[in-house]
């Protein structure tokens, strides 16, 4: 599948989860009508009940870490969020900017960028914008950010080298970013990495952990640091759409593993 048969897949696939519920989107990847898939969506998130700025009509439940716990943001900093969905972790760094600070999400759906604006409307926030576009090609201007975070959003970028080269321009120098991701150890199995629907949830998007590292180290960031890694079970009734009894054993015991993880690294 062509690169961009690949992002309208998302973006058609992210353009309806825009318009559920948390509670929903872990039920059906696109609504209780809807036969496109079985993937739950939520299983790679983290409860941001407890964080300063939390917004759960902004939490649709699609990250796979809290990259802003582990972003060293400061008062005063300018933020970019990379898929910022429908503002969760926008609203989250806005609480550590502060009033003197500023923070920016950017996502190519236009319902999450409707559902953003619409959320931040509500907070009455000033100091924090939401921009159409596209990760790998960033309408943004060079050296403009202090902190750029993303949460289970580049996986699904085809070109990770461009999305992280597009990181490194819009980053002032010694600015850093710290993303949530997943990747995979070991070989995932043909059948489940082709999947377009695993493809939007999370999974078949991911590439190897040290292609992953070594991307961002070619690059020339500096100060490259995983925070946080936790494995991720996929349910056997989810594995079971896409392999048979002796491939789900297999896969299980053969030192494949899915991984979310949280990297940051400095320009």
């Amino acid at each position: 599948m062509k690169a961009e048969d690949l992002k309208l897949i998302v973006q058609e696939k992210y353009g309806e989860i825009a318009n559920q519920s948390k509670l929903i989107n872990q039920s059906s990847c696109c609504g209780s009508t809807s036969s496109c898939c079985d993937v739950d969506y939520t299983i790679f998130s983290d409860d941001y009940s407890g964080q300063a700025g939390y917004n759960p009509d902004a939490d649709l439940g699609l990250g796979c870490g809290i990259p802003t716990n582990f972003a060293a943001i400061k008062q005063g900093d300018h933020v970019l969020d990379l898929g910022s969905g429908a503002g969760n972790d926008c609203f989250v760094a806005r609480a550590l900017v502060g009033e003197g600070g500023k923070v920016t999400g950017l996502d190519f759906t236009d319902a999450m960028i409707s559902k953003a604006n619409q959320n931040k409307d509500k907070l009455g926030f000033t100091n924090v914008e939401f921009v159409t576009g596209d990760i790998e090609e960033m309408p943004l201007p060079d050296n403009t950010y202090d902190v750029v975070v993303s949460n289970c959003v580049l996986n699904l970028v085809p070109d990770k080298t461009k999305a992280f080269d597009q990181v490194y321009r819009v980053l002032k120098q010694g600015g850093h970013f710290c993303v949530s991701d997943v990747v995979i150890k070991g070989d995932l199995p043909e059948k489940l990495r082709k999947d377009a629907e695993m493809y939007a949830g999370c999974v078949s998007g991911a590439i190897e952990m040290d292609q992953y590292l070594a991307i961002i180290e070619n690059l020339l960031f500096k100060n490259i640091t995983i925070h946080k890694q936790k494995e991720i079970s996929i349910p056997e009734e989810v594995l079971a759409n896409y392999l048979s009894k002796e491939e789900i054993t297999n896969f299980k015991n053969g030192g494949t593993g899915i991984f979310s993880i949280t990297v940051s690294g400095t320009k």
